[in-house]
């Protein structure tokens, strides 16, 4: 019995307790259930609470006896080898591993003669009392003190007195005892005497019941354990850090998959203001492999905004925010894997000059090397440019990407389509209620991703603008929502049954306040759009733009065939994403039809106008 409280486990009404299970016996007894079932004279109770947080642990043991009268001892306890021949000692162990092979039972019966002795189920006694032959009777002794039985000892003599005691008034008990102190297999030093019998057929009642464990100062009273001490940090880390989610699992949600969360390795590209409380907010998910990215130092400006910065690391030329927002989270929970890499990301609009080439290839390859060896990629930069390569190149690798970015009050957070083969076949997850809802949602595989809404190239954003233009200017609370925001998106799309390929849910028509959900955590929106000057959040879905300059079939393809070549021309001429997807000629047609729509008749003067 398991208490919730201290305060519960303290007011558990002790005498019901041990009493109700009492009665559990008497009932086995009486009805002769325990004749067949004896493992029922052995119940006990365990009332226990566990301080999970401070692992300190109360328990309190009964072992509840059937006290009917006073038993009348006949003879001393002696061992074994002291009543009977070593010819009967051999047989009878062999005859109880036999009877345990057919039927397992801790309460048997044994019969005797000269040179053996043979143990049997508790049903034969009838038998052998019907043809008045002597029975001895024998259980599976658990106590260890020399001249005393154990407890369920008490129990097994109610059930002889109750069942049997017309006819077996007098009986000879052995108390089994199978191994020495040295751990051996030895049963010579098992006790043997004989006791009266007090018939209790007549007994309606269930008699009186003792067997609360006394602690060990001598009273009645519960033990306490205290393992904090014992305890390995790191575990006690671990254990702690889990405890949440497995309440979550627990009392709200039994489906929860924590295992999948626990063994998503998570990619952070970026390590400031967003970066570190995404990290912060998957490790209260409890992901265990955190890779952050960024080649910025940290600032004085930085720890107030940046949750895993202190002043200390801006000092001396600020410390390497990625390796420093790494050891920040080794700090706080020792059981994560988090590794920090100083890398550049290399951008549309960058020109790269010819003595940085080869550097530019080491950071592409890095960055590659990066993206594959993790499962989720978190794009948490500064500037618009900087996510065009890590969303080119997770398209290509199939990678679950979740996007965050601020405004001064408004923010963007949306997962990126993971790309698959158009002609595979879809169905909806199990469970789904709704099929026609469900078929007029977005596929998964056809979201767009951050620059499928946009008709222009990424290029400099920072070109030709001041210090605090090239900043990130938000409300300080945008961050934190965002991040958020992004990490629970995340894993919203980890628990649909179809992962990264969940078709978008939106706040269209307010069906999302009807409709069933297909993660057990609830929606699983493309984006969402918060506009905090109103306290609002919206949740749009678009599919993927076919002229889009980062995951369009067009730029993907020229990736995969030409590698670092074309990513060198996207980086270094300023036309060539627009050029090739056809965005350049879009807008030719365009400037076109907007001449062809201007009437004939129309004046100078009305067109100026």
């Amino acid at each position: 019995m398991n208490c919730n409280t201290l305060e519960t486990f303290k007011s558990c009404d002790k005498q019901k307790i041990i009493k109700t299970a009492g009665e559990q016996i008497w009932d086995a007894i009486s009805s002769g259930k325990a004749i067949e079932e004896t493992e029922v004279l052995a119940r006990f109770v365990m009332l226990t609470f566990a301080d999970l947080k401070r692992y300190i642990f109360y328990y309190w043991f009964a072992f509840p006896c059937l006290n009917p009268g006073d038993l009348t001892l006949c003879s001393l306890p002696q061992h074994l080898s002291e009543r009977f021949i070593s010819s009967q000692i051999n047989t009878l162990l062999t005859s109880y591993d036999a009877l345990q092979i057919r039927h397992s039972t801790g309460f048997f019966m044994i019969s005797e003669d000269k040179e053996s002795l043979t143990v049997e189920k508790l049903s034969s006694v009838k038998t052998y009392l019907e043809k008045s032959q002597r029975v001895i009777l024998g259980f599976a002794d658990p106590s260890n003190l020399e001249a005393y039985p154990g407890w369920t000892l008490r129990n097994f003599l109610c059930l002889a007195s109750y069942q049997w005691g017309e006819k077996l008034q007098q009986v000879e008990v052995v108390c089994l005892r199978d191994r020495s102190k040295d751990g051996s297999r030895d049963i010579s030093h098992s006790l043997v005497f004989t006791v009266q019998l007090s018939p209790l057929g007549n007994l309606t009642e269930c008699p009186k019941v003792l067997g609360w464990e006394k602690n060990v100062r001598g009273k009645l009273g519960p033990r306490m354990v205290d393992l904090s001490s014992s305890m390995d940090p790191t575990r006690l880390a671990e254990s702690a850090v889990d405890l949440n989610l497995k309440l979550m699992r627990w009392r709200l949600l039994p489906e929860l998959d924590l295992e999948t969360v626990a063994n998503t390795k998570c990619l952070l590209l970026g390590s400031g203001t967003l970066g570190c409380n995404v990290a912060r907010c998957l490790l209260g998910w409890g992901v265990r492999t955190i890779t952050l990215v960024d080649n910025g130092r940290i600032s004085y400006s930085n720890p107030v905004r940046q949750s895993l910065f202190v002043f200390e690391d801006c000092t001396q030329g600020g410390q390497p925010k990625a390796e420093a927002a790494a050891a920040a989270l080794q700090k706080i929970f020792p059981g994560v894997s988090s590794t920090g890499h100083s890398l550049s990301i290399p951008m549309p609009g960058h020109t790269v000059v010819e003595a940085a080439l080869e550097q530019t290839r080491e950071d592409v390859k890095r960055l590659e090397e990066l993206i594959e060896q993790h499962d989720a990629v978190f794009l948490l930069m500064d500037t618009r440019e900087s996510r065009w390569l890590p969303t080119l190149i997770c398209a290509a690798k199939q990678k679950i990407v979740i996007n965050a970015a601020l405004g001064f009050d408004t923010y963007l957070v949306l997962r990126h389509g993971v790309k698959k083969d158009p002609a595979a076949p879809l169905s909806p997850p199990p469970g789904t209620s709704d099929f026609a809802l469900w078929s007029k949602a977005i596929p998964g595989h056809q979201l767009g991703c951050y620059f499928c809404n946009d008709v222009v190239a990424p290029g400099n954003s920072t070109k030709d603008r001041t210090l605090d233009q090239q900043c990130t200017v938000s409300r300080p609370g945008m961050s934190m929502i965002a991040s958020a925001l992004a990490v629970e998106l995340f894993v919203s799309v980890l628990q649909h049954p179809e992962k990264g390929l969940a078709r978008a849910e939106t706040s269209a028509k307010d069906e999302h306040l009807t409709k069933d959900f297909s993660s057990s955590l609830g929606l699983v929106p493309h984006q969402i759009r918060g506009f905090l000057s109103r306290f609002h959040n919206v949740l749009p879905a678009s599919r993927y733009f076919d002229k889009c300059t980062a995951c369009s079939k067009t730029v993907l393809d020229g990736y995969k065939a030409e590698g670092f070549d074309f990513l060198l021309k996207a980086f270094n001429q300023p036309s060539f994403l627009e050029d090739m997807t056809g965005l350049t000629q879009m807008y030719a047609e365009t400037g076109e039809m907007e001449v062809w729509d201007l009437s004939d008749d129309e004046s100078s003067s009305s067109i100026d106008t």
